[in-house]
């Protein structure tokens, strides 16, 4: 049997011979060259009239080359770490004015051709570029309490009865930050997320107690770029007393209670106290004054970071086909673009927010509340 390389040798010079030949002389070499070569006749014919057809490369491609490389995916990076590491689905739709503030505060400096290739990335490729470890985080205790006084005023209000139509209505919880016991005092944090527009004030207390955490609602209150107009809470017995109930009669507040031990009830405000408070501070056992004056300054700049620069999704329906749920979502906005769409806000509370808005440097926020953290955590370990 002849070789490949050697049946290609006679091939070119056959060929030549071939294609001048009379029909007679052509029966002869095309006898000749299947005898030699053990081709087909018909497969003989089609080379020696139009020689080898290229093969392609058995070797498996290497693919489209990279277009995100290099100072593309340093800058990414970069953002990702100021906008507090959140997924492609929250960093993609606010990734252009997430630059636009950047580069008005001078933290970035981009090239054209940069800032035109993150303009244009997609969610896939931002996860691509963005590959890092995931990595779990324990769990805290509950320190719910039953609040059995005056329960049968409070009326319940489950997922189904959510009304998001209108900014002013919130739900409330306590974040307890007793490490790995419940024993003793330790600091608390008091989480208030608003339905309609995700808008997020995380409050410290020094204590669990009716007049801590009815005083706290009260400060919240006047730092809301809106009307409170209803506040959803557990049945802990801080929130379940006189005290806050008859607050929310005097000021025409509605007051709701969840379900026990129906978490789902709370839904909003129970992924903040994770998103917000335990992806912050974490789970240590924090007590003293100290740690306390420490959790005051970091929620101070944490809810400027959050409400301003943190876009979160909206569920816009869900449907459910047999097994399986479909849920869609809404464009990813940041609570204050929200806020400023909504027509029941005033003004003037517009023009404020705004204001404050153009003075905020992302950056400076992120490396203020982990700068504090930092100094928190020293505490612990003392």
């Amino acid at each position: 049997m002849m070789s490949q390389q050697s049946k290609r040798e006679l091939h070119a010079e056959v060929q030549a011979r071939y294609l001048k030949a009379s029909r007679a002389e052509k029966q002869k070499i095309l006898d000749e060259f299947t005898a030699n070569t053990g081709y087909h006749r018909k497969y003989a014919i089609r080379i020696l009239k139009h020689g080898y057809k290229h093969r392609p490369s058995l070797r498996k491609s290497k693919g489209r080359k990279a277009i995100y490389r290099g100072e593309v995916v340093e800058v990414l990076e970069q953002i990702w770490e100021i906008y507090g590491r959140i997924c492609s689905k929250r960093l993609h739709p606010y990734l252009p004015e997430g630059i636009k503030v950047l580069e008005r505060c001078g933290e970035i400096e981009l090239s054209p051709e940069t800032k035109e290739l993150l303009l244009h990335i997609s969610r896939s490729s931002i996860d691509r570029c963005l590959a890092h470890a995931r990595f779990n985080k324990p769990r805290g205790l509950s320190t719910t309490k039953p609040g059995t006084l005056l329960k049968k005023n409070i009326p319940v209000r489950t997922f189904a009865d959510w009304n998001e139509d209108q900014p002013g209505f919130m739900e409330v919880d306590l974040v307890a930050h007793c490490g790995e016991s419940a024993a003793g005092q330790f600091l608390y944090t008091l989480t208030c997320t608003d339905l309609c527009t995700g808008w997020t004030e995380p409050i410290a207390l020094p204590r669990r107690s009716q007049e801590a955490v009815c005083n706290s609602i009260k400060t919240m209150r006047q730092d809301l770029p809106f009307d409170l107009l209803g506040i959803d809470s557990d049945n802990g017995s801080e929130f379940i007393n006189d005290l806050l109930y008859h607050y929310c009669l005097d000021e025409k507040i509605t007051f709701t209670r969840s379900r026990p031990y129906k978490k789902n009830d709370q839904a909003h405000v129970e992924q903040k106290n994770w998103s917000v408070v335990r992806h912050v501070v974490g789970y240590d056992r924090l007590e003293s004054s100290e740690q306390y004056a420490l959790l005051e300054d970091i929620y101070a700049d944490l809810r400027l970071y959050v409400n301003f620069f943190q876009p979160v999704l909206k569920l816009i329906s869900k449907e459910r086909i047999v097994n399986k749920v479909i849920c869609k979502y809404d464009i990813a906005k940041t609570p204050y673009q929200r806020v400023m769409e909504r027509k029941e806000v005033s003004l003037a509370r517009k023009a404020h927010l705004l204001n404050l808005y153009l003075h905020l440097n992302p950056a400076e926020l992120r490396r203020r509340i982990d700068e504090k953290i930092l100094q928190l955590w020293s505490t612990i370990s003392k």
